[in-house]
């Protein structure tokens, strides 16, 4: 298990317990953290589970794959540290994570 904080563009933070193996967008749909759409369900099929993660886990998060990558181009203010948190599984190594919300989803 770890603890996730999620940051809405307002600087509003919620920290979740998010189980291991578990995407990330299903962990803040669960706890109900405003600013996830996920409309798509985490297919990898939408845009509306943009997060920016923050520098210090970027390499713990992961690389971004071809489809992700396709994907964040219908996303609103895509950045360096963007990714989609559907795509970011949950493990022990996660513990303490931080993303920051985008001001909107599209």
């Amino acid at each position: 298990m770890a603890k996730i904080t999620f940051i809405e563009h307002n600087g509003t933070k919620h920290t979740v317990d998010a189980q291991n193996d578990m995407t990330l967008m299903e962990a803040a749909v669960k706890n109900m953290v405003p600013g996830i759409d996920a409309d798509c369900g985490g297919a990898c099929a939408c845009a509306t589970c943009h997060v920016y993660v923050e520098p210090d886990w970027i390499e713990k998060t992961g690389d971004r794959e071809e489809t992700e990558e396709d994907m964040l181009d219908f996303a609103f203010d895509v950045q360096e540290n963007s990714r989609l948190s559907c795509q970011i599984k949950i493990s022990d190594e996660l513990d303490g994570l931080v993303v920051k919300l985008p001001e909107k989803q599209f």
